[in-house]
């Protein structure tokens, strides 16, 4: 019998081992058996601290097995010493891991008594944490539990209703149900059947068709420039970028022409208006369009954007990033740390608007988002159910050969599970690919190659619950589980 002395250390490789149901492994059950483990500890646990030491070891472990492209991006691209960038990674994790901590923390407070119960109130926890994670600070909802089910476990039936932070829940709640089935004093068949219920559900949720097709099928390409990140911005590499982007888009027949963010490192009033003038003439001769990444520096004054720009035979349209990355496209709490927009002249972006239409490409009515914005679905539904299309453009080069670049596909993958819609990846350096509204993935360019992904896509229109309802029906769920568990907890000291 292991003591609890150890079991926060145990707690640790079972959080690194659940990285395994995160892309690029899949192993979407990993997580169920994992978490399974935890909320045993959790109920062996004897006070809300030690709960919390369980939930913080836990969360150490995912995310310091799960998150270690960060450490790329600040020392290998970013130029940040070893031991700074290891620091910051060790703060970030941890920062984390408070998250699983508090839920264990409230669920041990809480006290519930009734094992059924007591496993909806983990569920309900761990799916509020996720959300609240996603929201703090300008959110890091990297890894939030959800995400391992996509796109295959009958779990992911759920996302068009309750989104990602849903499934925590009920992944969680599932968790803490087998490992109510294998407990030495409640082994019985009666936690069996809320567990089955919960998978054959979503099961049947898998086959619901939340939308329908929209118009015809539409030719898309989706260029993938290659272009190294430690030479994107050199000045003696600018003619490359652009004379690569321009062979990509000009071999192309396609409807739609897609360029991943800041294709161009130019400010837009920078790029020589011949070059853009043959890019938009070979759009309009395919009867489509081309979408430009590019940075917009309105009025040639302080104010950036990064910024999408539309070209060919739709009226020219533009589209501003909003959810921007703290330190690397603005600078949080600059009485501290103004100093960074000295070093690096392009760390300030400023936001675009949350309000933002769809732009009208080729036929279709394209939903664009840049880079980390897919990870924020809440936001990406703003512009639905008016868009047909997803469209995610990003330069994951950030993460080199990293498991960061397969994760993010699989965030792309969960949004379009959501909505009900095909997703367009359109990369730097990978993964780019074209996710039907089913979450696979239909086609997929090889990583670290100059080529265009060419296919056909549908537009679909509709709406699902979580289109509709956004996190409101997590929310409500989450809340009405809570009640019931402080209600059974009063109902128990009643009865004694």
């Amino acid at each position: 019998m292991i003591k609890f002395r150890s079991e926060p250390f145990t707690a640790f490789p079972l959080g690194a081992f659940t990285v395994l149901g995160f892309a690029p492994f899949y192993l979407f059950p990993v997580p169920l058996f994992t978490l399974a483990l935890l909320c045993h500890f959790w109920r062996r646990s004897t006070t809300p601290r030690q709960a919390a030491v369980l939930g913080f070891s836990f969360g150490m472990g995912m995310f310091s097995a799960g998150v270690t492209w960060i450490y790329v991006s600040l020392h290998d691209f970013g130029g940040m010493p070893m031991p700074a960038a290891v620091l910051a990674l060790f703060v970030l994790c941890a920062y984390l891991s408070l998250f699983p901590a508090v839920a264990g923390w409230l669920l041990k407070k809480l006290n519930i008594v009734m094992p059924l119960v007591w496993s909806l109130a983990a569920g309900a926890l761990w799916g509020l944490s996720d959300w609240l994670r996603s929201v703090l600070f300008t959110g890091f909802p990297w890894l939030t539990m959800g995400y391992s089910q996509a796109p295959a476990s009958p779990l992911a039936g759920y996302a068009a209703v309750l989104g990602v932070y849903g499934i925590s829940l009920i992944l969680v709640s599932s968790a803490a149900l087998m490992c109510l089935l294998f407990e030495k004093e409640f082994r019985n068949r009666r936690y069996l059947l809320p567990l089955s219920a919960i998978w054959i559900t979503g099961f049947g949720l898998q086959h619901v068709h939340w939308t329908e097709p929209q118009g015809e099928r539409v030719t898309v390409s989706l260029l993938q420039g290659n272009i190294s990140q430690d030479m994107k911005w050199r000045a003696d590499q600018i003619v490359n970028s652009m004379e690569t982007y321009a062979r990509l888009a000009l071999e192309s027949s396609s409807r739609l022409i897609i360029t991943p963010e800041i294709s161009i490192p130019l400010h837009r009033n920078e790029v020589p208006s011949s070059y853009l003038a043959q890019l938009a003439t070979h759009a309009k001769r395919n009867n489509g369009d081309i979408l430009v990444g590019m940075v917009e520096a309105p009025g040639g004054g302080d104010e950036y954007y990064n910024s999408m720009f539309s070209f060919g035979a739709s009226p020219d349209q533009t589209y501003r990033k909003h959810h921007l990355v703290p330190f690397g496209e603005f600078i949080p709490l600059k009485f501290l740390f103004g100093w960074v927009a000295n070093v690096f002249p392009l760390s300030d972006f400023s936001r675009g608007g949350l309000d933002q239409k769809p732009m009208s490409l080729a036929g279709q009515k394209v939903a664009v988002n840049i880079c980390y914005e897919d990870v924020f679905g809440e936001e990406i539904i703003k512009q639905l159910p008016e868009a047909t299309l997803l469209a995610n453009v990003s330069n994951d080069a950030w993460f080199g050969r990293s498991i960061g670049p397969r994760q993010h596909l699989q965030i792309s993958q969960m949004r379009a599970l959501e909505t009900g819609r095909y997703m367009l990846r359109a990369t730097n350096t990978g993964v780019t690919a074209i996710i039907n509204e089913r979450g696979v993935v239909l086609q997929e360019a090889e990583i670290f190659t100059t080529t265009a992904l060419h296919g056909a896509v549908q537009g679909f229109s509709g709406s699902t619950p979580y289109v509709r309802f956004g996190n409101m029906l997590l929310f409500g769920l989450s809340g009405l589980l809570l009640v019931i568990a402080v209600l059974s907890r009063f109902r128990g000291k009643t009865k004694r």
